[in-house]
This record gives structure tokens, C-alpha cells and sequence, in this order.
């Protein structure tokens, strides 16, 4: 599978606009898994695309998953696995030594990594700090925003800056218009490459 003749950014901001029941169709129709949560379909689907790979139904790529279970040795080239990566209190004193005392673990966190995890890609824990530090001072500064998923609450926030005095009802059909939009470029996608 390549997405290579398509816009492979946009196919993914535009998955965001699916309702959960339109993803788990297009995961059945794929033959991937359809269980989990609304990131977890939308990366399960693009990893594939990519790819060719099926995510296995823990939800992970195989590179991701730890295949041993015992506890790991904090260091930073380490690479932070799923089934060996704890949020315990060993791990947060380990990063309070690479990022500073203010260090807590974050929604963020978590999200980047099990990002990384459903790339295949998993980090180290030297990465990680990288990262957390990077987007602590950056929330800091400007705040946070609303999780890519959150297609609605995004496009409300953005509708309203730009029409202040608008209508619920102006609102949702902005809404309707835009998650039509996407949602037909996505079947266009599909139907193009797969004839559904």
C-alpha cells in the first residue's frame, strides 16, 4: 500500500471527522481490527496504508511490544516499551534526573507515546524527556489545545474566534458542512483505492 498519489496528511486530518462507527467500516473493510478507541482506529488505518502491516489487536506493532516482562533499566538510550514502560514512582525520579524536579507525568506524555507505540516507533526514554520539556515550556507559554480527535470541539473553538456572534444552529451546519467535506474525501480515498 503506498500514499504516495494521495495527500497523506490530509487523509488523516479528514479521518478525524468520522463518526467511531464510519471508522470501525473502514477498519472491517480492511480487515483490521475494529475494537478500541476512536486514535486507535485512525492509526490502526493509517499505519496499514503505509505500510501494508496489521496492527495485531492489542493494538501495538510488534516493534513496540516489549517481549520480555521484567522490569527494565532506566537509562536514556533505553527504549521505553509497552509491557516493560511503567508510571511508577521509579520512573518519575528517573525523569526528575533528566528533565528537572518540575517533571509530573502528563496526558500528553502518555498520548505521544502511545503515538510512538502505534507507529512503530517506539522512543527512548531520552526522547521522551526531549519531547516532554519541548511541550512543557510550549504549554507554558501558549497553552493547551484540544486532541486531534477531538474533530468538533476544534472546529467549534475555531468557528467561534472567527464568527464570535454566531448561532448554535450556524454552528452545526458549519459543523455538518465540514465533517461532509471530509468524510467524502475519505470515501473518495477509499472507493479509489479499494472500490468501496
Amino acid at each position: 500500500m503506498s500514499l504516495s498519489n494521495i495527500d497523506h496528511y490530509q487523509l488523516h486530518a479528514s479521518l478525524h471527522y468520522l463518526h467511531v462507527s464510519e471508522l470501525k467500516t473502514c477498519c472491517e473493510n480492511l480487515n483490521l481490527s475494529a475494537k478500541g478507541k476512536k486514535i486507535y482506529f485512525i492509526n490502526r488505518i493509517m499505519h496499514f496504508l503505509k505500510t501494508g502491516e496489521k496492527i495485531n489487536l492489542s493494538g501495538y506493532p510488534a516493534i513496540s511490544v516489549s517481549k520480555k516482562r521484567n522490569n527494565v533499566v532506566l537509562s536514556p538510550d533505553t527504549l521505553m516499551l509497552k509491557g516493560t514502560y511503567k508510571n511508577d514512582l521509579k520512573t518519575r525520579l528517573f525523569f526528575k534526573e533528566l528533565i528537572g524536579q518540575h517533571f509530573h507525568f502528563t496526558a500528553f506524555g502518555i498520548d505521544w507515546l502511545e503515538s510512538r507505540w502505534m507507529e512503530g516507533n517506539p522512543p527512548t526514554y531520552q526522547d521522551f524527556a526531549d519531547m516532554w520539556s519541548k511541550e512543557y515550556k510550549f504549554r507554558k507559554t501558549y497553552g493547551s489545545a484540544p486532541k486531534a480527535e477531538w474533530a468538533y470541539i476544534n472546529f467549534v473553538k475555531m468557528y467561534l474566534n472567527d464568527n464570535p456572534n454566531a448561532s448554535r444552529n450556524e454552528i452545526l451546519s458549519s459543523w455538518e458542512f465540514e465533517r461532509t467535506k471530509n468524510k467524502e474525501l475519505v470515501d473518495k480515498f477509499f472507493k479509489g483505492t479499494y472500490g468501496y
